[in-house]
């Protein structure tokens, strides 16, 4: 059970949450107490919206913009956090690039794109945050996989490559620095009830492909990320919890 303000004192940094499950998992970090920081790459206007959100409800949020697979650009990002709010604590790695194209016509700069976001985001934003982390005695990094990092998706391998990668990722970085108190975890979505882009085919049915008969909410991927980031989830590490109905089970 979610104990009230159980991140009270925490900061948290959540990539591309101007939206979506990055929007719901910032509304939900905020609810349990802690300062948020809303990352978004260029919509500053959602993201605004975000961190207004949490102010109106008694919270503290400021919205730091970055492209995370610039290295620069993140560095700078968490210096202006640690200035802000003296601290970084939470870190979940939301933003990714979904992008969709047959692999016998993807370039080899299409194949690059949503690794550079979830990858190599990934990495500028843990050795960023990292310091801060030991500095303070522990912290909590939370990435967020998919269903299509064990299942494979159609002309999806770059997607499905970058977050089988996290997997990896997270698992090494939990043997790293478990004895620093820094624990890391995977949450991996299902079939998700987001707004799908222009172009995009049909969603399969849910009630054929989902055992619970219907897609899930963002908040629920929220939930399952403010349980990992707060003291219920002490001693779990390097783990992935897949979040998908019964969709696919492990």
């Amino acid at each position: 059970m979610t104990t009230a303000k159980e991140l009270a004192g925490r900061v948290a940094l959540v990539t591309g949450s101007s939206r979506n499950i990055g929007r719901a998992i910032a509304l939900s970090l905020a609810a349990g107490g802690a300062t948020v920081a809303v990352n978004a790459r260029t919509s500053r206007e959602d993201a605004e919206k975000v961190a207004q959100e949490i102010r109106g409800a008694g919270g503290r949020a400021e919205v730091f913009m970055a492209d995370i697979s610039d290295a620069k650009a993140v560095l700078a990002m968490v210096n202006g956090i640690l200035q802000r709010f003296g601290r970084v604590d939470l870190l979940v790695l939301n933003a990714s690039v979904r992008a969709e194209k047959p692999f016998t016509e993807m370039s080899f700069e299409e194949w690059r794109q949503p690794l550079s976001v979830t990858l190599d985001g990934a990495f500028h934003c843990v050795k960023a945050c990292l310091p801060s982390m030991i500095e303070a005695g522990g912290g909590a990094i939370v990435t967020l996989g998919g269903l299509v990092s064990l299942s494979g998706a159609d002309n999806r391998v770059h997607g499905s490559v970058a977050k089988h990668g996290l997997v990896g990722m997270t698992r090494a970085l939990a043997r790293e620095f478990g004895d620093r108190n820094i624990r890391v975890n995977c949450v991996a979505p299902g079939t998700m009830n987001t707004p799908r882009a222009a172009g995009r085919p049909p969603r399969p049915d849910v009630k054929t492909t989902v055992p619970m008969g219907r897609p899930g909410e963002p908040e629920e991927i929220a939930a399952t990320v403010r349980f990992l980031c707060g003291p219920g989830a002490s001693y779990l590490s390097g783990q992935t919890l897949h979040v998908n109905g019964g969709q696919m089970m492990f």
